[in-house]
């Protein structure tokens, strides 16, 4: 397009361009603005540069004056084509040569006939942008137009004045008219009438109740400079032209042209702050230049602020310094990243230095804040490391202490000041400067996990005392107690009392030295030992107890024991001349003793009658001259209770004891009546001759057979050799042993081996006669000799060889007859 058609002008003679800031339609040329500012390096310059606009009718000499005073190119009218229209829009250029750095605006001249009746809206938006942007503003005008209204832009004026009255703090800019083409009118004659003009237009501006007496001074410096004509003098020009020149050299500088820098936005936003003032009169709104300049300090120090955070996050020191914490402490933590958030922060303050300080302030009070709620986390990690650090050293350092032998109490609180003042040396390390961040929480947190591992300690150790003394109760009481009370008598519970005392005053004696380590309270103390003394006891009780549910097993063994044994512990043999009776009422009283020791709980030396009570009830009641006293004692029995004794020390009521004896009787008499048995048979087995009416029976009737073996003495041998082959035979067939298994089965059985035994005998002794012999009688015996030694032999091995077979007997033979 024609408006865009000049972007960048000739070159200046610093090199540097002239560009197109607003085109005739108003649009704002962002890119080209950006490109100019990088190429003039604006940007560094902070606060100390200035901007220079002019304004003026159409083809007045605009360019033509910027051109010669700064050094640039702006383009030019062509006099030769007529006039018309040059300037577009409004550029800017930098001035050549002159410092600090300075901007140059140009802006489209007003009363122009190619806008026709809407010129009047550009130019008031052109000068209201070039008031409020520029430091120094000339107000080019030809020296016939001073007192006119609208060649002397009185109008536009007024407009400028009217907008200057909406601002809440004035800001001092510099108006100067440049009378062009001097006549001879002198100057000290123009001057006077063209600020009688300015000052008119002052007064007649409506001015809001804060300005009401504000003098035109307050707002704008006004200067006024003539200069002669270009074109009919020349040089003279180029000479004013040179000598108003240096008056922008150093024009930021107090008393300068541009010294009033209250308003001034920093160069870095020139651009941003360009845009929306334009934007904002381009809407038609009113131009406020306090909220302006804090728009564009908030919207500045918002992007300075977020590129130094972006910048933070990427920063590999920071990061570096974060993957570490993840990992465990890091040494001088606190110092690496206050460095860094200083850096950054520094970074902000370097360029943001220029902008509305509130802002800037607010903005980098905000960054920090960003800062270090990113950084927090990192911190409580640290915090968390050192914490759990801390608490591990501690433990170690605790139980090390105490695996020493060190006192539980100086130990924990030792380890507990060492390890807590490590963690707030920690602490110190890891502050950051920029941030107030309290550690006493982590630290209060660390004692209360101290605290609660010195309590669990504490409760472990004195768990395992408790559990040892315990144990060594256990070990020195169950064992001697089980052995008493097994071997019951008068001296059972004596001796367990005593037992108990030695034990226990032992054991609450050792319990209390070990407790001298540990810082408890009397009351704590002597609780603990009071319960080691009831454990003690409970102890005895609860084998006491175990030992009453065997009581009728233990009376039974004592029964068998006294009963089976005598007075040396050797088995008794029942051979008819023990008392039975005797044994057993002395074996049912030590068992009835043992009852009554076990029946309650005697570890207070008090007496009872229980044992009596119990004699008179199941021992003496049997008796058939029982009294009316020995019935009253058993029904005394028929109770859950015992006198006198409190019932959680009964162990076993006499209901119980009752019945249990009962049991007892029942189970102890197969025992009585086997002893009884075995006497009876005994004194049978003794007594083997046969009863008197027999041995006379058998004189009487035997007394023929007798006078007839005197008679025939034959018959003797005769009888032997029988009575020897019968008795090979019964040998032999191994009689007893066969009718063992009954009458049928024993005949069976003989039936099959008699035959063959008869055969075997014969066979023996016709080998026994062919054997050589030297004298008939001495043969004669030999032989009847090994015949009978034969039978025996054989009758032997049939025996040994037979099913069933038992041991052969030898058989008395009487030869009295």
């Amino acid at each position: 397009t024609t408006e865009f058609s000049y972007v960048i002008s000739f070159l200046c003679a610093d090199a540097a361009c002239s560009t197109q800031l607003i085109d005739g339609d108003g649009t704002f040329n962002v890119s080209g603005v950006d490109n100019f500012i990088k190429e003039v390096k604006l940007e560094e310059c902070g606060l100390s540069y200035a901007v220079v606009s002019i304004m003026g009718p159409q083809s007045s000499g605009k360019s033509t004056l910027l051109n010669h005073l700064f050094g640039t190119n702006f383009r030019e009218m062509d006099a030769f084509r007529g006039r018309s229209q040059t300037t577009k829009g409004i550029w800017i250029a930098r001035c050549a040569g002159i410092e600090p750095c300075t901007v140059v605006m140009d802006l489209e001249g007003t009363d122009g006939r190619e806008r026709g009746e809407d010129d009047t809206a550009f130019e008031k938006q052109s000068a209201l942008f070039a008031l409020a942007v520029s430091d120094i503003v000339l107000i080019n005008m030809w020296c016939h137009d001073i007192g006119r209204e609208q060649a002397a832009n009185k109008p536009l004026l007024k407009t400028v004045f009217q907008v200057m009255m909406r601002l809440f703090s004035p800001r001092k800019t510099t108006l100067m008219f440049v009378i062009r083409d001097k006549t001879r009118t002198p100057l000290e004659n123009l001057e006077p009438v063209l600020r009688e003009d300015i000052q008119k237009i002052w007064d007649a501006v409506p001015k809001p109740q804060a300005h009401k007496e504000t003098p035109l001074s307050d707002f704008f410096n006004v200067e006024v400079i003539a200069l002669n004509s270009y074109e009919e003098k020349e040089e003279l020009f180029k000479e004013q032209v040179a000598n108003l020149r240096q008056r922008f050299f150093h024009s930021v500088a107090p008393g300068g042209l541009a010294g009033d820098r209250r308003g001034v936005v920093p160069a870095n936003a020139f651009a941003f702050s360009a845009k929306q003032m334009w934007q904002v009169i381009k809407d038609n709104k009113d131009l406020d230049l306090p909220a302006h300049k804090v728009m564009v300090a908030t919207v500045r120090c918002e992007e300075i602020a977020n590129e130094k955070f972006a910048g933070f996050i990427a920063n590999e020191n920071w990061r570096e310094l974060e993957e570490a914490v993840q990992s465990g402490p890091v040494s001088g933590f606190g110092k690496k990243l206050s460095s860094i958030l200083q850096s950054c922060l520094s970074e902000y303050d370097t360029e943001a230095t220029y902008f509305e300080e509130g802002v800037r302030s607010s903005k980098r009070q905000q960054l920090q804040e960003k800062l270090l709620q990113l950084v927090q986390p990192t911190f409580q990690d640290l915090l968390g490391h050192l914490r759990s650090g801390a608490l591990e050293n501690f433990r170690d350092a605790f139980e090390k202490a105490l695996n020493a032998g060190e006192g539980f109490s100086s130990s924990a609180d030792v380890c507990a000041q060492s390890c807590v003042s490590k963690f707030d040396k920690g602490c110190e390390e890891a502050v950051i400067e920029q941030a107030n961040w309290d550690t006493c929480k982590t630290r209060e947190k660390l004692q209360r996990d101290i605290e609660a591992h010195i309590s669990s300690v504490r409760t472990a150790k004195l768990s395992e005392l408790t559990t040892l003394y315990e144990s060594k109760l256990n070990a020195a009481l169950s064992g001697p107690v089980e052995a008493l009370l097994d071997g019951a008598n008068d001296e059972t519970w004596p001796a367990i009392r005593k037992l108990l005392k030695r034990e226990g005053e032992l054991a609450v004696y050792g319990l209390s030295d070990a407790l001298s380590g540990f810082d408890m309270d009397d009351e704590t103390r002597n609780k603990m030992l009071t319960d080691l003394e009831s454990y003690a006891r409970g102890v005895v009780e609860t084998k006491a107890k175990e030992e009453a549910g065997r009581a009728l097993m233990r009376m039974k063994d004592r029964f068998t024991t006294i009963f089976s044994h005598d007075s040396d512990s050797m088995p008794r043999i029942w051979t008819g001349k023990e008392d039975i009776r005797a044994i057993t009422k002395v074996a049912r009283s030590a068992s009835l003793k043992l009852l009554s020791v076990m029946a309650v709980i005697r570890l207070e030396d008090e007496l009872d009658s229980i044992e009596k009570t119990l004699t008179l009830a199941l021992v003496n009641s049997t008796s058939n001259s029982a009294t009316s006293k020995s019935i009253s004692t058993i029904d005394s029995l028929a109770s859950s209770t015992w006198e006198q004794v409190a019932p959680e020390k009964t162990l076993i009521t006499p209901v119980q004891c009752k019945s249990l004896w009962r049991q007892f009787k029942n189970e102890t008499e197969y025992t009585v009546t086997q002893a009884i048995s075995a006497q009876e048979a005994n004194r049978r087995n003794n007594n083997w001759l046969p009863p008197p009416w027999a041995i006379l029976a058998l004189v009487v009737l035997g007394f023929n057979e007798f006078m007839t073996l005197l008679r025939n003495p034959l018959w003797l041998g005769v009888l032997f050799v029988g009575y020897l082959v019968s008795k090979a035979l019964w040998v032999q067939l191994n009689i007893s042993g066969e009718f063992q298994h009954g009458a049928l089965p024993g005949l069976l059985s003989l039936s099959t081996k008699f035959l063959p035994t008869v055969m075997n005998l014969l066979k023996k002794l016709a080998e026994e006669g062919q054997a050589p012999s030297t004298n008939t009688n001495q043969s004669s015996m030999n032989s009847s000799a090994s015949a009978q030694s034969d039978v025996t032999t054989n009758g032997e091995s049939s025996s040994s060889s037979s099913s069933g077979s038992s041991p052969a007997k030898s058989v008395p033979i009487d030869t009295s007859s």
